[in-house]
């Protein structure tokens, strides 16, 4: 079985925007492996969030191939690549997007709603999430009961619930003050030693601290591509 977890292979995006192309993306080739936890920052409008919803199967390339797990996700069909992520994919965004009128507990149930398991067996994996991520004594809170940060954990219990092997998170800290923020990549630490690959998009330099690779981005190029950040975090912390 291969040790990547994803596999990007001279991928190009444009878009056209008034009769012009954009080019977003140029020439990506990237290896992701099994496990790791990998940052990508750049300024606004340097082609991070474009990579992001490629690599979440939201966003065909105009050219490239792109490969999770091996499965060539942009040679499925709309509805076997909707599939896909469910399956394969968590998704993780600045804005909660939590429903208000639903508790934390039916929230995060909400991507188990069309598996095949018994009422019971989605209870209790979203009451196993929500433990996961240190909330499980407000489960029946409704988000506006929540903080901001206790929202985001419901947010991240919501992208795990379903036990996928690839969490991306766009901006997570992005609306939460730094002591929050922290805890928050904590967390994420804590999904990577379980074993989970996380990929994600942030501008905010502290955070990858917390990640084992840094990735540059400019102008849709990569400009550079670090190891070794998470190690040193942990030494520190031991």
């Amino acid at each position: 079985m291969s040790e990547i977890m994803i596999s990007l292979r001279d991928i190009k995006k444009v878009y056209k925007s008034m009769g012009e192309e954009v080019q977003a993306l140029h020439s990506i080739t990237l290896d992701i492996k099994k496990g790791e936890s990998v940052s990508v920052m750049g300024h606004s409008g340097s082609g991070k969030s474009t990579l992001l919803s490629i690599i979440g199967a939201l966003n065909p390339p105009t050219s490239g191939i792109i490969e999770i797990d091996g499965i060539d996700i942009y040679k499925l069909s709309q509805e076997r690549r909707a599939d896909f992520r469910r399956e394969y994919l968590g998704f993780v965004f600045q804005q909660f997007q939590l429903i208000p009128y639903l508790t934390a507990h039916e929230n995060v149930m909400l991507p188990l709603t069309t598996t095949k398991r018994s009422k019971k067996e989605k209870w209790e994996m979203a009451e196993d999430a929500l433990q996961r991520v240190g909330l499980a004594n407000k489960m029946k809170r409704l988000p506006n009961q929540l903080s901001g940060g206790e929202q985001e954990r419901v947010a991240i219990a919501r992208a795990i619930v379903n036990a996928p092997p690839l969490l991306l998170a766009d901006e997570p800290t992005g609306s939460l003050d730094t002591k929050t923020g922290d805890e928050i990549m904590e967390l994420f630490q804590k999904l990577r030693e379980d074993g989970l690959t996380i990929l994600m998009v942030t501008h905010n330099p502290d955070n990858t601290r917390y990640m084992g690779r840094t990735i540059m981005v400019k102008d849709g190029r990569i400009l550079s591509d670090q190891e070794g950040v998470l190690q040193m975090v942990s030494n520190k912390k031991n």
